[in-house]
């Protein structure tokens, strides 16, 4: 899988969010914001539950500064939903369960764990300017600390 580079044109989708409608990028990018679309490996679990409230603490200044947050993960609907309900997210999560959009995003990589290997998330975090070009392209971004490095690089205050 070929990984997505700063200056292209990030791929389109339409996918479902937890509230069961539908959501395309190129709607909410013609509607001049921006956005940030973070993918995780699983709800619920100690490295996805610090990113995703980093993300929920900063969610103001991003709003603020013309970004939506979206994160994405094979879970299902029902699983955001307690994800949600459980950290107060403010923002939508995508339910990727076939893992089409990691696909397209290069995040559905076969990884290894204790000798056995299996396709999972690369926790990765892409933004998407409202033109559609990738603006900041992160793979392998760590669950602690990304959120402010992001916050830095954008300028966002």
């Amino acid at each position: 899988m070929s990984e997505l580079a700063e200056g292209e044109q990030a791929p389109d989708f339409e996918a479902e969010i937890t509230d069961g409608s539908t959501i395309r990028l190129s709607q909410i990018l013609s509607e001049g914001e921006g956005v940030i679309l973070y993918f995780y490996p699983r709800d619920n679990t100690s490295g996805c539950t610090v990113q995703a409230c980093d993300f929920r603490d900063s969610f103001g200044r991003f709003r603020d500064s013309g970004w939506r947050v979206i994160g994405v993960s094979t879970d299902s609907a029902e699983s955001h939903r307690k994800f949600t309900d459980k950290n107060s997210l403010p923002f939508d999560l995508i339910v990727d369960e076939n893992s089409s959009l990691h696909e397209a995003y290069g995040t559905w990589r076969e990884k290894s764990m204790y000798g056995k290997t299996y396709m999972g998330t690369l926790r990765s975090t892409f933004v998407i300017d409202s033109d559609g070009t990738l603006r900041w392209v992160r793979y392998k971004v760590r669950p602690k600390g990304h959120v402010d490095e992001l916050l830095s690089d954008l300028g966002v205050t």
